[in-house]
């Protein structure tokens, strides 16, 4: 690996073709004969620190429409504090029926599973059939991964009945050295970003671009007001973003005072600072107080003018999602990605159907969906939300700031990188952009 990792930061990069691909690497993984280590205990006591693991593991054999590539960065996204405490399932089922699929997907069905959604790295090797790609490309990785050989795939490969998260429903994830991915998971790495930020934005701002954007998702026009839970977060703070650059008014919900300095930050005016207001929409487990959603709801109106909700981007879940419901203006629009505070969702059907209002599911994005997310970022026209970096051997404490909800933005990782701030091609693009990518450092 360091003759890999020294080529590329020589610039070499023609020199990585001729590099043997090495039989092992270090990667990021969970291990199957422990799945039920956190058996008996809560959420909260579930520790990252003491699951995931840095191994060396054995490189993968390259399939047709396949590139091994070299990892210099990748972060860490809320499905690898799901698999590190192995809720709601233990992903190695995922890899099971993966396994089951045909002779090559056998290769995902082992006793460990690499993890990582994301990565910021050059290609090594492709397989037969990639003819897009070649070893030396700078690249980062989408996480969609689809088998398209259904009909049901080909309109939106997220409807695909194969579609699958790389490195949370496949192995050979992003964080480690090496990853494997699908040829069409691959996308140019923004020339004006280091490899830590570029590795950040991947799944969470193609998430939000489907969410928001897309016909797929909401369909965000100009004028539109939408608010954004966790506006400051790993998801929340792309959203923000795509909201300012499209015309639309974002009412940005966060967590606390730094947090509010955060999206204001942005360029968000209309912002709500949950720890002030003290919303309080769960009188107790099992009872909601409808008196807080239309707390909630006077507040906006006093933020926008009077105006209700278009759009309500949600992920929290559980604690927010009767109140996003109430929220919503008739006709609105709940769009759905997630649920970090619980899977059951309670709302009152009387405001969604007798207000004609929509509750949409989405879910990561296709690869035109992500391509156009990448393309927002090697524009300039969104930027990295960074907050933190580690090096690979402290990814525990990393998901445990993920899954603490200590950050802001996203939190990066370090692979074959062995330090921050290198990978940056396009120097007059990073000065033309490099107050807003300060800005949005370490925030």
């Amino acid at each position: 690996m360091d003759e890999i990792r020294d080529a590329i930061l020589a610039d070499e990069l023609d020199a990585v073709a001729a590099l043997p691909v090495p039989g092992s690497y270090r990667a990021v993984l969970v291990r199957k004969d422990e799945q039920d280590m956190f058996e008996g205990l809560s959420t909260k006591e579930k520790d990252p620190r003491k699951s995931l693991h840095v191994e060396e593991v054995p490189t993968p054999e390259l399939g047709p429409g396949e590139a091994v590539v070299a990892v210099m960065a990748s972060s860490v996204n809320y499905n690898t504090v799901w698999t590190s405490i192995f809720e709601p399932v233990s992903t190695f089922g995922f890899l099971e029926r993966y396994g089951r699929l045909h002779d090559l997907a056998k290769r995902h069905d082992l006793p460990y599973h690499v993890v990582g959604s994301d990565l910021a790295g050059v290609v090594l090797r492709v397989g037969p059939g990639v003819n897009r790609w070649k070893p030396g490309d700078e690249v980062v990785a989408h996480c969609l991964s689809v088998e398209l050989e259904d009909p049901a795939g080909h309109d939106d490969t997220m409807l695909d009945p194969q579609q699958r998260i790389w490195g949370f429903e496949t192995n050979f994830g992003g964080l480690a050295e090496l990853a494997l991915v699908k040829s069409n998971q691959l996308m140019p790495k923004p020339a004006h970003l280091t490899w830590e930020e570029a590795a950040a934005p991947g799944l969470v701002n193609s998430t939000a671009y489907r969410q928001l954007v897309s016909r797929n998702g909401a369909g965000m026009k100009q004028g539109d007001v939408v608010l954004i839970w966790g506006a400051s977060g790993g998801l929340g703070s792309y959203a923000t973003q795509m909201a300012l650059n499209g015309g639309a008014i974002p009412v940005c919900v966060v967590g606390s005072a730094e947090k509010a300095e955060i999206v204001r930050s942005m360029g968000a005016e209309l912002v709500i600072d949950r720890s002030a207001e003290d919303y309080r929409f769960w009188k107790d487990a099992d009872t909601q107080d409808p008196r807080e959603w239309q707390r909630l709801g006077k507040k906006i109106r006093e933020l926008t003018g009077g105006d209700d909700v278009d759009i309500v981007f949600e992920h929290p879940g559980r604690d927010t999602f009767g109140a996003s419901v109430y929220v919503a203006k008739k006709g609105g629009t709940i769009v759905t990605c997630a649920s970090t505070t619980g899977y059951l969702h309670q709302y009152d059907n009387r405001y969604l159907w007798m207000n004609l209002k929509r509750i949409i599911g989405s879910h990561f994005a296709n690869y035109s969906e992500a391509w156009e997310a990448n393309r927002l970022i090697d524009k300039g026209l969104v930027h990295p939300t960074l907050s933190k970096v580690y090096p690979m051997e402290d990814v525990g404490q990393a998901a445990c700031d993920v899954k603490g909800n200590l950050h802001q933005g996203k939190v990066g990782v370090l692979t074959l990188a062995p330090r921050e701030g290198l990978g940056v091609k396009d120097t007059a693009k990073r000065e033309k952009h490099l107050a807003a990518i300060n800005r949005f450092r370490g925030v």
